[in-house]
């Protein structure tokens, strides 16, 4: 017959590794499966200086190292396969990948989601040396900087005006001719002394040796390009993206419920609506994405599959299949 896993995780960024860590610590079978890179987004962040008992040299590299190998100790495999189908009805759990198919009692998706990029020249190579999409993460380290926060919205302005906290000067740059936020976010952003407005204008480039030290703005309805560079005592500044989020969901449109923008509907146990499915941290519903809430996820999802596997008459299931 076929090895089956208890305990069946989509993900390994730090809710799916939480998740990991807490069924093969429980002695369920788990595996941890992963397309990309290990970590999610958390590597792309050179100092995490907001997760509990992190250190100055806390890399997010080094965090999710460090949470692998926890995994493993416990006996969690890991495979490195892009899931392409979900047939969760049934209690045996069906996933197939590019590489092959796994079968488990019980799934946690923890797929996260990724920032929707600028696609300026740059912005890639300078993603966690000036360039952030996250204010409560990285905010503090540009205390008493210039920053520029991309974006409109209501996360944009509101993540605008937290920035403010920090840096000594934050420029909001839309694209369009005035923010799209909600009216009560313009009227108090507005009220703040630190922030400012750029209209029509976009990044067409940023640029610097190793950190953001430059900043190219198109004006959208002249064309005129305009060239921004760190003040010279500072050396850098900060370009903060805020023009949305991709739920990494794709798969299971039309298996389990998803809202409007493709978040995993889930109730406060990580249960979806589908018995035997859970998900956990970023790619779900929820009121803040970090590391902490993401790791909080994923124990809370394993810890009531363990109780759902416990529930269930496997022996009944696996002489049906």
């Amino acid at each position: 017959m076929e090895s089956i896993y208890d305990l069946i995780i989509i993900g390994s960024g730090p809710a799916g590794l939480s998740s990991g860590l807490y069924g093969a610590r429980a002695k369920l079978k788990t595996l941890i499966l992963e397309k990309g890179k290990t970590g999610g987004q958390i590597v792309t962040t050179h100092d995490v200086a907001n997760y509990p008992g992190s250190v100055t040299e806390a890399s997010g590299p080094k965090l999710i190292a460090r949470m692998v190998e926890q995994c493993k100790s416990f006996g969690a495999d890991f495979v490195k396969d892009d899931i392409v189908e979900a047939d969760l009805e049934e209690d045996i759990k069906v996933l197939k990948g590019q590489k092959g198919e796994y079968r488990g009692k019980a799934v946690v998706i923890a797929t996260g989601c990724t920032p929707r990029k600028l696609g300026a020249p740059g912005e890639k190579e300078l993603t966690g040396k000036g360039v952030s999409y996250c204010a409560t993460c990285d905010g503090d380290f540009f205390t008493d900087l210039e920053v520029f926060a991309i974006g409109g919205g209501n996360s944009a302005v509101e993540e605008g005006m937290f920035l403010t906290k920090f840096a000594r000067k934050v420029t909001i740059v839309q694209r369009g001719e005035a923010l799209t936020c909600a009216k009560s976010i313009e009227e108090k952003a507005k009220q703040n002394d630190k922030l400012n407005f750029v209209f029509n204008t976009t990044i067409k480039e940023i640029a610097g040796d190793g950190i953001v030290e430059k900043v190219v703005f198109e004006n959208t309805k002249t064309g005129e390009i305009h060239e921004y560079e760190a003040d010279e005592e500072d050396g850098t500044m900060g370009v903060f993206v805020f023009i949305g989020l991709i739920p990494q969901t794709d798969i299971f449109k039309g298996k389990i419920n998803l809202d409007r923008s493709g978040y995993v509907i889930t109730d406060e146990d990580m249960n979806t609506n589908i018995p035997g499915v859970y998900s956990a941290g970023d790619c779900r519903v929820k009121t803040l994405r970090q590391v902490v809430t993401a790791t909080s996820d994923g124990a809370i999802a394993t810890i009531n599959a363990e109780k759902y596997i416990d529930s269930k008459n496997w022996d009944l299931v696996e002489s049906t299949i």
